[in-house]
């Protein structure tokens, strides 16, 4: 026993608080999580990641979406969807995560405290509890302050939650609007776009960058917009909002949104989202010597240390990514460096994942950030039309892209738009973990008919777009040299 109350005290209940959490109780560690709202996982699991993609989901089978491609563009499974429909299947999902949560928390001896916790020194922490207010202190070794993120919003926009809404509101909507405009093209604003925009919604989607997530592939987004533009969404980039405002029409509420060069859009609903703001103002942080920045977001080193080497920041209060997955992993690092357990990560391998429509996902370098790494690549590329899974689901447009090395032939990156993208990526992910080359994929057999032989059509077309000679030498995902025949270079599609 020690002079803390707790070995490890965790504020925020989301991915990153709960994989920190645990990771300590697994250890035999005195563990806690204070929570401020009355339900556990975060914006993750009431407002953010689970409810979004489920909305997604629910929009895709009542909408008939995916069978438009086989079927006819008229193709749908329900006639007038409600945001009812909608919800129904997000409330079933999010219930079955609180549930999975608790569990999970209960069984590894976590104890979970229904408070909002604040520091009053170092080692020592003030709960206010969220039933009766009532207050009391509690003390921790180490502590990891996990609290994520909230929408960010303008204080010069009225939101109420209706008109005006900020993406922690959607699940509020009372109604699917006919018309609605997107103020921010980030991932959160594209998938919401994308999202509305297949179920009848006429999109404005407004931004004053001048193109779409940044951090992707270019051709990748360049496939993106085809198909918002093809569900009728009008793309604003290189425009800022200058103002946004309710007014009565004719036929009832509507929002106009003024942009600063002069222009004038109007639609039923507008959501606002510009990016989030780190969930850090409360808990005083600046008596301790840690300082937010504009955003709220913390500044750590490599083992997610604050200036304060014993409290700990992790998961979408850092920052980018802001994912789940990488959150998870960020809470299970710190833990175990919290107390001198050995782990290791790989952070340059982490996948992305988007889930726009058609959903995006991505892992290792790429063609910018070679080019301008003076790295010589090669890129191959499948199309979801050339294989037999594309037609049999419906998908004709999907697209996945290798890039390896000239000279080695190591595969570098891995991009993919289409229908099963975020799962497909872990094939990808899992050979650049072990330094494979792109000949794996020309010697692996995959199953038939799955999309997974996209990988084995674009590693071919990759290796025809080389110009090799007919013998060879390649480096295998084995590190072994080996004489090899290369595909025939005539071969125009990418096919073997």
């Amino acid at each position: 026993m020690t002079a803390y109350d707790y070995d490890l005290f965790v504020i925020g209940s989301g991915p990153a608080g709960q994989r920190a959490a645990i990771q300590a109780a697994k250890i035999d560690k005195r563990v806690a999580i204070a929570e401020r709202k009355t339900v556990v996982g975060g914006a993750c699991i009431n407002t953010g990641t689970i409810p979004s993609k489920t909305l997604r989901e629910a929009v895709l089978h009542l909408s008939g979406y995916r069978q438009r491609g086989i079927y006819g563009a008229s193709y749908t499974v329900k006639q007038d969807i409600a945001i009812a429909d909608l919800l129904f299947r997000t409330d079933h999902v999010i219930r079955h995560e609180l549930d999975v949560i608790q569990h999970q928390l209960m069984r590894n001896g976590v104890e979970l405290i229904n408070a909002e916790a604040s520091f009053v020194d170092p080692h020592t922490l003030r709960l206010r509890s969220v039933a009766d207010s009532a207050e009391r202190q509690v003390t921790a070794d180490k502590i990891v302050i996990a609290t994520g993120t909230s929408a960010t919003r303008d204080p010069n926009i009225a939101f109420d939650g209706r008109w005006i809404l900020a993406s922690d509101d959607i699940l509020n909507l009372d109604e699917i609007p006919r018309t609605m405009a997107v103020v921010g093209a980030g991932v959160i604003g594209c998938e919401y776009a994308s999202i509305f925009a297949a179920v009848g919604v006429r999109v404005t989607l407004i931004d004053k960058r001048d193109r779409l997530l940044e951090f992707i592939d270019s051709e990748i987004v360049e496939t993106l917009i085809y198909h918002l533009r093809e569900n009728r969404v009008t793309l604003r980039l290189g425009e800022e909002v200058s103002a946004i405002e309710r007014m009565p029409t004719e036929l009832g509420e509507r929002v106009r949104i003024h942009l600063t060069s002069g222009k004038k859009l109007t639609a039923e609903k507008a959501l606002y989202s510009i990016g989030r703001t780190g969930a850090s103002e409360s808990l005083n942080l600046k008596s301790m010597g840690i300082q937010p920045d504009g955003r709220g977001r913390l500044k750590v080193n490599q083992s997610f240390q604050t200036e304060v080497s014993h409290i700990y920041a992790v998961g979408d209060v850092i920052g980018f990514p802001s994912l789940a997955s990488t959150s998870m992993e960020q809470g299970r690092l710190a833990a175990c460096h919290a107390f001198g357990l050995q782990a290791k990560s790989v952070p340059e391998l982490f996948p992305y994942g988007i889930y726009t429509i058609p959903e995006i996902s991505m892992v290792g370098k790429t063609e910018q950030e070679l080019t301008e790494e003076g790295v010589p690549y090669e890129i191959g590329k499948a199309q979801y039309r050339e294989i037999a899974r594309g037609q049999i689901i419906g998908d004709s447009s999907g697209l996945l892209k290798l890039i390896f090395h000239v000279a080695t032939r190591e595969l570098l990156g891995v991009h993919i738009i289409g229908e099963g993208a975020s799962e497909l990526i872990h094939i990808g992910q899992a050979v650049l973990a072990f330094h494979g080359t792109v000949d794996y994929f020309v010697d692996t057999v995959f199953n038939y008919p799955t999309l997974a032989e996209c990988y084995k059509t674009a590693a071919f077309d990759g290796i025809n777009r080389m110009g090799s000679p007919q013998d060879t030498i390649s480096i295998r995902s084995m590190g072994r040299r080996e004489v090899g025949r290369s595909p025939d270079p005539g071969s125009g599609s990418g096919n073997p």
